[in-house]
C-alpha cells in the first residue's frame, strides 16, 4: 500500500443497545495486519460465545486491501455487509469489527438487522474516535554495545517510538512512519559505518 495519510481509529471502541428485545454490542479495534483482524474477532467469539450471532467484518491496509464480513448465520446480506459499508463509507482502514447480538424473541426482519448492525458499527467507531495515520512499519536493529549510543541518540533525535533490549548486544525494537524508513536506516548505517544490522 502506499504511504500516503488514511483514516483509522485510535483504540477500541463499544456500544450496546437494545431493540425489541434483542441485545447488540458493537466492538471495534485498530489492527495492522489481517491475522490480528482475525484474532481480534476469535477473542470476540470466545468472550461472546453464549450469544446468538457474532457478526465480523475488517478492512486492513495491505497489497491489495483486504475486506471481509460474515453473516455468521443472519439472514444474507443483512449483518455482515451492513457492518462493513460502515467502514466502506467512513473510509476505514486498518480496522475490525465484530457485532455481538443476543436474541430477544422477536424477530426484526432484514431491514431492522441492517439497521441495528449499521448503527452498533457506526456507534462503536464514534467510542474509538476516527483519526489519521501515516503508514509505519517495525524496524529489529541490532548494534555492539559501542555503537548502541550513537543508535539510541539518532532514534531520540528523529523521535521515534523504540525499546532498547541491552543483552550481549543491543537491540532496538523501532516503529518507524514508512516514508521516513529508507532515510533513518540509511543515517544509522552511515553513523556506525556499516556495523549495525538492520532488518525490516
Amino acid at each position: 500500500m502506499s504511504s500516503e495519510v488514511y483514516r483509522t481509529i485510535a483504540e477500541p471502541g463499544r456500544s450496546r443497545f437494545v431493540i425489541s428485545g434483542s441485545e447488540f454490542i458493537g466492538h471495534a479495534r485498530p489492527v495492522e495486519t489481517v491475522p490480528a483482524a482475525e484474532s481480534f474477532i476469535e477473542e470476540v467469539r470466545v468472550e461472546y460465545d453464549d450469544a446468538t450471532h457474532n457478526v465480523p467484518g475488517y478492512r486492513v491496509r495491505d497489497d491489495p486491501l483486504r475486506e471481509y464480513e460474515s453473516d455468521d448465520g443472519e439472514p444474507s446480506g443483512s449483518a455482515g455487509k451492513p457492518a462493513l459499508n460502515v467502514l466502506q463509507g467512513q473510509d476505514l482502514q486498518n480496522v475490525a469489527v465484530v457485532v455481538t447480538r443476543y436474541f430477544g424473541g422477536t424477530e426484526l426482519g432484514v431491514g431492522g438487522l441492517v439497521s441495528a448492525y449499521s448503527r452498533a458499527v457506526k456507534e462503536a467507531i464514534e467510542d474509538a474516535s476516527v483519526t489519521e495515520e501515516r503508514p509505519h512499519e517495525q524496524l529489529s536493529i541490532t548494534v555492539e554495545y559501542d555503537d548502541s549510543g550513537t543508535v539510541r541518540g539518532i532514534l531520540e533525535s528523529e523521535g521515534v517510538e523504540f525499546d532498547g533490549d541491552y543483552g550481549e548486544d543491543v537491540q532496538f525494537s523501532v516503529r518507524v512512519p514508512t516514508a521516513e524508513s529508507d532515510e533513518l536506516c540509511d543515517r544509522i548505517a552511515s553513523a556506525t559505518s556499516g556495523r549495525a544490522a538492520i532488518e525490516r
